[in-house]
């Protein structure tokens, strides 16, 4: 649409090459030199000199010109708004009769400005006011397809169906596979949109392959796009593959705004770690074309007032004045902005208060449930496992987590002896006659540079596992591998019991080994879908 728009603005401009040797156009030339060589800021400006110097010489075809192509201008920009008001200025301008070209490129753009503000039913009319006025009747055809469009936003559908079929209907249409496929698109993803079961996938295709063949790039982003929207719900992967390459071409035009609706759509289809890629980037790409538009918005305002100023005898008052009232409005925006921004603090505070009170009670209670409940389970199994496991033995187990209970009012975490030792020793105590335990590449090196407060939490993550494993599993072989590759420790706990049949469900244990390995920036996976048994893989980095 923006190209259409460029192209209109250029041959609105050359239709003003008038043989009038009366007329001063020092200012419009400028201004046309400026533009060709796609300054378009500095075009602007010298349209609105010029504009001026018409009006005073009572040239208003020629203001009215000037009036047109800064309307376009400031809707190239993003300045929706300003391009409206300069838009309508123009009509009054105008000659119906002599400028037929300039009023078709302006009702046009004053279509497209009004899509842009979602103002779908204003828009449909200054699109037929423009096909009314063409003369040339491919590009009548073009003006309609934008009416219909429109008449698809406000979710008129048999109205825009109707005239994307005339247009299709015009003789030796596809002739102009540019328009055709155009309406061809459209025609079918509102048929879609009217009645989402409508298969239209082949069609939506043909007019892709079209745009693809005649490298029509603007129209390739409509296609990817209605064919993301397609696909969202009957085949995520393929709506996911076209949103991609939506961006990709979006990326390569330099169409920031096709690029913003494409990585609205990937952040829907993407898996969440990639899902947070794309919202980073959708919001530094918002942000930047909101910066740029707003910027261009006070450009366009400044170079209008900046010509006003010249022509105003109280031009050092209004300024001054102006000045005023911003600096008192800024401070009475800066004051009421700072009172919600205190009001929003304190209670951020105070919410955030509450959720350490709450992380507090958390861990304490998952200490007391691994320290105290797995230590007395720890000790029930020693007891019912080893023969040779006396009075005395249980009296020392039992008065070391007694001793492990009262440290969690410190958050203590200490080592009596090695860590490869007491992990080994951990896993061998639930060893017995129907539950054979392995422990493998569990040696000194692995635990080096680890520090005592992670040890605690995989000693506590490990006996976990045991835990479930001799509650739960049913398993008579459970074996423990530990490795150690570029600074990441991977332990991986396999079963050969039950298993967990359908989808996985956290209970406590489980949703403490979570919240475990998440303390520790690792990551904890569960292999439900193996033969038979259980497989669990615990990763996490050496600081």
């Amino acid at each position: 649409m923006k190209k259409l728009i460029s192209f209109l603005l250029l041959l609105i401009i050359s239709s003003c090459n008038k043989n009038n040797t009366k007329i001063d156009r020092t200012e419009y030339d400028k201004a046309y030199g400026f533009l060709k060589n796609s300054q378009k800021d500095s075009a602007f400006k010298y349209f609105n000199k010029a504009k001026d110097d018409f009006i005073n010489q009572e040239n208003f075809s020629y203001a009215g010109s000037c009036l047109v192509n800064m309307a376009i201008i400031q809707n190239d920009y993003g300045d929706y708004y300003g391009s409206q008001e300069t838009g309508l200025l123009a009509i009054k301008y105008l000659n119906d009769k002599t400028d037929t070209l300039e009023i078709v490129g302006n009702y046009n753009n004053l279509g497209v400005t009004c899509q842009n503000l979602k103002e779908y039913s204003k828009a449909a009319q200054f699109y037929n006011k423009a096909a009314r006025f063409s003369k040339d009747p491919i590009y009548q055809q073009t003006l309609l397809n934008n009416k219909a469009v429109s008449y698809s936003y406000l979710k008129k559908f048999d109205s825009a169906i109707w005239i994307f079929n005339r247009i299709l209907a015009y003789p030796n249409i596809r002739n102009h596979p540019k328009i055709f496929s155009q309406v061809y698109d459209n025609l079918f993803y509102t048929k879609f949109l009217k009645v989402p079961s409508n298969n239209v996938e082949n069609e939506l295709i043909e007019a892709l392959n079209i745009r693809k063949t005649i490298k029509d790039d603007e129209g390739l982003n409509a296609s990817l796009y209605h064919l993301t929207d397609y696909f969202r719900e009957k085949a995520p992967k393929k709506a996911l593959s076209f949103a991609k390459e939506n961006l990709q071409i979006a990326t390569r035009n330099n169409s920031p705004d096709d690029q913003l609706k494409a990585l609205q759509n990937l952040i829907t289809l993407e898996t969440p770690i990639n899902s947070k890629y794309y919202f980073l980037k959708y919001q530094n790409l918002n942000d930047s074309l909101q910066t740029e538009r707003n910027k261009s918005k006070n450009q366009f305002a400044l170079i209008r007032y900046d010509v006003e100023k010249i022509k105003a005898q109280n031009a050092e008052k209004e300024i001054q004045l102006l000045y005023r009232n911003i600096g008192i409005t800024t401070l009475i925006l800066a004051l009421i902005l700072l009172f919600f921004w205190i009001k929003k603090r304190k209670k951020r505070l105070e919410q955030e208060k509450e959720l350490e009170v709450k992380n507090t009670q958390l861990k304490m209670s998952k200490k007391v449930h691994d320290v105290v409940a797995n230590g007395i389970y720890q000790v029930m199994t020693k007891i019912e496992n080893q023969e040779d496991f006396n009075r005395d033995m249980a009296l020392d187990e039992l008065e070391f987590v007694y001793e492990k209970s009262r440290d969690i009012s410190y958050d203590k975490t200490g080592e009596q002896k090695e860590f490869s030792k007491i992990i080994s020793e951990l896993i061998a105590s639930f060893n017995n006659n129907t539950v054979k335990t392995f422990t493998a590449g569990n040696s000194p090196a692995i635990w080096e540079s680890v520090s005592p407060t992670v040890k605690e939490e995989i000693y506590q993550l490990v006996r976990e596992l045991m835990v479930n494993m001799k509650k739960h599993s049913q398993a008579s072989h459970v074996a423990v591998k530990f490795e150690k590759a570029n600074n990441i420790v991977d332990i991986q706990y396999k079963d050969n019991g039950v298993g967990i049949s359908g989808d996985l469900i956290y209970n406590n244990g489980l949703r403490n080994a979570a919240s475990r390995i998440e303390s520790i920036n690792g990551t904890i996976t569960f292999d439900t879908k193996i033969e038979k048994g259980l497989k669990v893989n615990l990763s996490f980095p050496v600081s």
